[in-house]
């Protein structure tokens, strides 16, 4: 799948690793919808890249945002080729607090987000894609997912963050085998500990400590680095249904 003249939909967009990929996106000659719920920010952002992007407000939950930035994609440039779903979002709790047990809301809100937002985007972009025209080599989309190293390696308080992760993985290899027979690709990331506006939050010595838990390189993860992977995997077409980890090596302790 080349990257010039292809539309791409890029969920979460506004920030992070999603910005970062949309920026390679569209700087590869990519027509690109940045998706967001910060709609401001993804408005700007798109209005930086240039006259091949377009912004949409977009909280993956819901079917009707959902089926809004597949139906910008296709109306403003004529198909839809990607989908790149950073949308999600981070939570810990204890399985038994101080104040009890684990809030059953709580963990419905994470997996809303991270596990059913993702399938929600996923299942109409898939259709959207498989109406499309295949390039030369039978070719019609690419869809590349971020789970977590999470997935694998849950701490204590992740159970939530855990799940819907793992989900996400989990889903990977059953969608590229369905939708292998549209010539539409499933791939997922599972990164690690990232330079995302999260973490970027916290106190500088923080971040130091955990970067000091990555073996190889010693620093935390920069956002063009996991968009350089997304790039690899649109452009490499004998990538499918694998879920590659972009960690440093880093295996996460109990705690």
């Amino acid at each position: 799948m080349r990257l010039e003249d292809s539309t791409f939909i890029v969920t979460g967009a506004a920030s992070g690793l999603g910005e970062a990929t949309a920026r390679l996106l569209a700087a590869g000659g990519a027509n690109t919808v940045v998706a967001d719920v910060q709609a401001d920010r993804a408005r700007a952002l798109a209005g930086e890249l240039g006259v091949r992007a377009r912004a949409i407000a977009c909280d993956v939950t819901r079917e009707a945002d959902a089926e809004g930035a597949v139906a910008l994609a296709t109306a403003e440039f004529g198909s839809l080729q990607g989908l790149v779903n950073c949308a999600g979002t981070a939570y810990g709790e204890r399985i038994l607090g101080r104040s009890g047990p684990h809030a059953l809301d709580s963990f419905r809100h994470i997996v809303d987000i991270n596990l059913t937002g993702t399938f929600n985007m996923i299942r109409l972009a898939a259709h959207a894609m498989a109406q499309s025209a295949p390039n030369a080599g039978g070719e019609r989309g690419v869809i590349i997912n971020t789970a977590s190293v999470v997935a694998f390696d849950g701490q204590i308080g992740q159970a939530a963050y855990a799940a819907s992760k793992a989900g996400v993985v989990g889903m990977t290899l059953p969608l590229s085998r369905e939708l292998a027979r549209y010539g539409i690709r499933v791939l997922t990331l599972a990164p690690g500990i990232f330079l995302t506006p999260m973490l970027l939050g916290i106190p500088a010595e923080a971040q130091e400590a955990l970067a000091t838990q990555v073996p190889f390189p010693p620093r935390l993860g920069r956002p063009p680095e996991f968009a350089a992977l997304v790039r690899h995997m649109i452009e490499n077409e004998m990538m499918n249904g694998e879920v590659i980890r972009i960690d440093g090596a880093i295996r996460l302790a109990a705690r």
